[in-house]
C-alpha cells in the first residue's frame, strides 16, 4: 500500500541554491532510505516555512523513514514538525498524471 508522508515546519533558511548547497548530503543519504519512491522539497520564504512530500512503498516504509527523520529535525531545532500521513488513492492519482 503506497503511502504519502508530508513534513512541515518553521524554518529560517538557508534558502534556493544556498540551501541545495547545504542539503547535498542530506539528499543523498534520503535518496538511499529502503521503500522511498520520491521526495519533493518545499520552501516558502514569505511565511518562513519549509518541508517535503514523500512517497513510499509501504507503511513500514513510511513509519520506519519517521523514526530515522524526526530525531534529524530536532538536531537541526525543529521540535515539533507538522507530519501528515496518507494512503493513495491509486487510480485517482494516475487520472490526474500522477507519475506513478
Amino acid at each position: 500500500m503506497t503511502t504519502l508522508l508530508q513534513f512541515d515546519f518553521g524554518f529560517d533558511g538557508p534558502w534556493g541554491a544556498d540551501l541545495e548547497a547545504a542539503c547535498r548530503d542530506l539528499a543523498a543519504d534520503i535518496s538511499a532510505q529502503p521503500g522511498l519512491i520520491w521526495k519533493l522539497w518545499g520552501e516558502n520564504r514569505e511565511t518562513r516555512r519549509s518541508g517535503g512530500v514523500y512517497l513510499f512503498e509501504t507503511p513500514q516504509a513510511a513509519d520506519a523513514y519517521v523514526a530515522k527523520h524526526t530525531p534529524r529535525l530536532a538536531a537541526f531545532g525543529v521540535a515539533d514538525p507538522g507530519l501528515s500521513r496518507f494512503t493513495l488513492n491509486l487510480p485517482l492519482s494516475r487520472a490526474t498524471r500522477a507519475p506513478l
